[in-house]
């Protein structure tokens, strides 16, 4: 069964183009569910069958969830990944039969997606406070990420030939390696614009500091300036370095004061700590921006279609959540709004109704 399973990882990274995070999960899911078959049946996991990884096991598996007080949405991810799994085993001719197809899906919470009001968010776009490259790093930062609804691993894995300043287009390479092209607007151009000068003093400082003929960021420019004459501002830095780039290094647009790649971790505290000094708002995270960004582009009237391509979601039912977030703030106007909502209107609704009701009778 290990042999199996390894072999199935392979399928996924290779023919799935599955990303090593997603791998990872599936692994993890999937060796835990064959340790519960194999405890089932008194074996080492070596030595369980496909075949005993049968409908019994699966039930038996989601029981076992529901007892550790695992949400629904886990069980349902887990269960689908066993499921996977299994449509595997029997393309390989290993199981006859698939047992994934007789058990049904644990139904899951609808929770509505953390998001931030209009309001807040522009509150938060002008967190970033001072004239320094940092700060001016991290204005563009937020003005991408409500600009655009990127992912948090999506905006970190952007080089900078990704962003079109001209076109104010910035390509994307989403889940399952999907290629997606994002629109921005004015002020996340202008914030990139100012931000790729400060970018390209802190990569030629590092660079200078570690070696000078490493420099090629900065040789490259030169040169084009030699040949060419000087180009409009912004656009310059960003060919320049798109040029450097096609040797085969690739050349991160957001980067730390050492002038390497900002990381995942340091993007979503730079985020939490710009929202903790804009708003008294608890638990909104870097993915709390993109669920605003499809919130806000909903309410004003956005198709779900389009907001789906706009997020990279591979089926409409993701974008759907988005609805219930839309039909929770109809709800909270209608009680604000109605006259026989509120309580006062309830109570005098309720005394008119009791009187007809009298009179009729």
């Amino acid at each position: 069964m290990i042999e199996h399973l390894k072999r199935f990882l392979q399928f996924l990274a290779l023919n799935r183009n599955a990303s090593r995070h997603t791998v990872r999960a599936y692994e993890s899911d999937l060796t835990q569910f064959i340790g519960y078959a194999a405890a089932q049946a008194d074996l080492k996991k070596r030595d369980l069958q496909p075949s005993q990884l049968d409908r019994e096991a699966l039930r038996g598996f989601l029981g076992q969830l529901h007892k550790q007080h695992l949400s629904r949405a886990t069980a349902a991810r887990k269960l689908a990944a066993a499921r996977t799994f299994l449509r595997y085993l029997r393309r390989e001719g290993l199981i006859d039969d698939d047992p994934g197809l007789l058990v049904v899906t644990p139904k899951r919470d609808i929770r509505m997606p953390a998001h931030l009001s209009e309001s807040e968010m522009l509150a938060l776009l002008d967190a970033p406070v001072g004239d320094t490259p940092l700060s001016r790093r991290d204005r563009a930062i937020l003005e991408l990420f409500y600009a655009s609804g990127l992912r948090l691993s999506e905006l970190t894995g952007l080089d900078v030939d990704d962003v079109n300043l001209s076109a104010r287009m910035v390509r994307v390479l989403g889940k399952g390696r999907k290629e997606r092209i994002i629109p921005f607007n004015v002020s996340t151009a202008k914030a990139i614009r100012v931000y790729l000068n400060d970018r390209e003093g802190l990569v030629r400082s590092v660079r200078l500091q570690a070696d000078p003929r490493k420099d090629s960021v900065r040789s490259v420019r030169l040169q084009a300036d030699r040949d060419h004459g000087p180009a409009k501002a912004g656009h310059s830095v960003r060919d320049s370095v798109r040029d450097a780039g096609r040797g085969g290094k690739r050349e991160p647009l957001f980067v730390n004061y050492r002038g390497g790649r900002l990381t995942v971790r340091s993007v979503d505290r730079l985020v939490r700590r710009y929202v903790a000094a804009s708003s008294a708002r608890m638990g909104i995270s870097p993915h709390a921006l993109r669920h605003s960004f499809a919130t806000h582009l909903l309410q004003r009237g956005a198709d779900l279609r389009a907001i789906q391509e706009l997020l990279g979601h591979a089926s409409l039912s993701t974008t759907q959540r988005y609805t219930h977030v839309n039909a929770a703030q109809l709800l909270e106007v209608y009680k604000k709004s109605h006259p026989r909502a509120g309580r006062a209107g309830s109570a005098g609704g309720a005394g008119r109704a009791g009187g007809e009701g009298k009179a009729g009778r």
